[in-house]
């Protein structure tokens, strides 16, 4: 039940956010909004406002905004897309992007009021000793004082780190104070294909930094800039071939949403915060039927003083529902298997 009240929560939130920016952006430009509908399926509850309808369906796994003029056989009229300028279209169709860059800014920005930033404490120090890795195995213990490494004395967490790469995979002796007693330990970095270089599996101690009001609002905006942007890159070695497409389909998100709704409401945030970058940066693809595809259609008819005609248009959101059809049944079956 946990997991099915947390992906309605996650994808009615990200659905919902992603079309307001479409709806609200529609709305300032002039543009007529038939239906803004929460869900999918029969109408739960309706109410009119205006010209424009409020529906909650009962399917609570996206939602739509109805702008008249977008269906290329729509009518062109005074109030509807269609007849609208270039500028205010692109602005309509990135509105929802942004706003799925707006959100986590604003998710993440509140994390760090509540939670500060978890700041490096540049002291030779463990904070952690993972198990089953050579620290442990040799018998160091979180709060364990460094002291020297083969024979070098160490001073800060810097100082651990660059004589531990230059020991490689070769084995290391390490002196450590505990309780203010000083012990010897052996052991031999084992190499870690995720990291790319030699572990012995420690971390450094953190500690609390308070950020403030506007200081948490500054980290959120980087946060989410290095997430977004580590996306791109995660996306160009798939496509170039230098990463495994490795994704996660509704039932994969609608899994993690479960089993980080059970960690507590925090967790929760980061994560739809995260999804939220991850859909914004999808959108952003100029593939047919996404909102980049669209942006390229409007920058062709820039360019041409002219739309494409209703049959090529048809055709190409047509190929694009194709697209997303085969990337959600490929996904789904990703998450099948494992």
């Amino acid at each position: 039940m946990l997991t099915i009240l947390a992906a309605i929560f996650v994808f009615g939130v990200l659905v919902t956010v992603h079309e307001f920016g479409h709806f609200i952006t529609a709305k300032m430009t002039g543009m007529r909004v038939d239906e803004f509908a929460i869900g999918f399926g029969p109408k739960i509850y309706q109410q009119k406002d205006g010209e424009t309808l409020y529906s909650l369906r009962a399917i609570p796994l996206g939602g739509y905004n109805k702008i008249a003029g977008m269906d290329p056989d729509d009518p062109v009229e005074p109030n509807a897309f269609n007849s609208k300028p270039i500028p205010a279209r692109m602005l309509v169709i990135l509105a929802g992007a942004l706003m799925n860059f707006i959100l986590p800014i604003i998710l993440f920005s509140g994390i760090f009021m509540v939670e500060g930033r978890m700041q490096l404490v540049n002291e030779p120090v463990l904070g952690t000793v993972v198990d089953e890795m050579a620290a442990a195995r040799a018998g160091l213990k979180a709060g364990d004082r460094i002291v020297t490494i083969d024979g070098k004395n160490v001073e800060t967490w810097t100082d651990v780190v660059l004589n531990l790469r230059k020991a490689g995979t070769e084995e290391v002796t390490l002196t450590a104070e505990r309780n203010g007693v000083l012990q010897t330990y052996k052991m031999t970095p084992m190499f870690d294909k995720d990291a790319g270089r030699p572990l012995i599996g420690v971390s450094p101690k953190f500690s609390k930094e308070s950020l403030g009001f506007f200081g948490s609002i500054k980290e959120g905006f980087i946060y989410t800039k290095n997430i977004g942007l580590s996306m791109v890159s995660g996306l160009y070695k798939i496509v170039s071939g230098n990463a495994p497409a490795d994704v996660a389909g509704p039932i994969g998100v609608a899994q993690m949403a479960g089993q980080v709704a059970e960690k507590g409401l925090l967790p929760l945030m980061n994560f739809v915060a995260f999804l939220s970058i991850n859909l914004g940066v999808i959108n952003l693809l100029p593939l047919p039927a996404l909102d980049g595809g669209h942006f390229v259609l409007l920058l062709l008819e820039a360019l041409r003083g002219k739309p494409l005609g209703g049959k090529a248009m048809t055709n190409i959101q047509m190929v694009g529902v194709a697209l997303i059809l085969a990337l959600t049944v490929f996904s789904t079956f990703k998450d099948i298997t494992r």
